[in-house]
């Protein structure tokens, strides 16, 4: 499975960004994809997941109501739709792939990950 993200840059507090991530290679409806993000310093931390099958999303608190997880299955491609950003908001974002049935928080439990991308929020 190869995992590409894209879509990274500078944006102003307030705006929006839209990163896209495209899987390729083995992929299969008993899997999960999503975003995590690492700012400097910090842990890597979990921002968005969403199930291929059925299509369940799950958000960490601090982008909830901020920021929407979609899917293209057409594409094999997710979406994270980046809303009303934040000074914090500013990390290397990560897309990521994990099989099974289950949205996992801890980096350590997915299985494929992209290269990142950077996204910087300025005042």
């Amino acid at each position: 499975v190869q995992l590409q993200a894209s879509g990274g840059g500078l944006a102003q507090a307030g705006g929006s960004l839209r990163l896209p991530c495209v899987a390729s290679g083995r992929t299969s409806n008993d899997a999960g994809q999503g975003w995590f993000r690492q700012a400097p310093g910090k842990e890597r931390e979990f921002v968005a997941g969403i199930r291929w099958s059925g299509g369940n999303r799950y958000y960490a608190d601090s982008v909830k109501g901020r920021f929407t997880i979609s899917k293209d299955s057409a594409k094999n491609t997710v979406y994270l739709q980046m809303n009303s950003l934040k000074l914090e908001d500013t990390a290397v974002y990560y897309c990521a792939l994990r099989w099974g049935s289950t949205i996992q928080t801890t980096a350590q439990q997915w299985h494929y990950w992209g290269q990142g991308t950077l996204v910087t929020v300025s005042s």
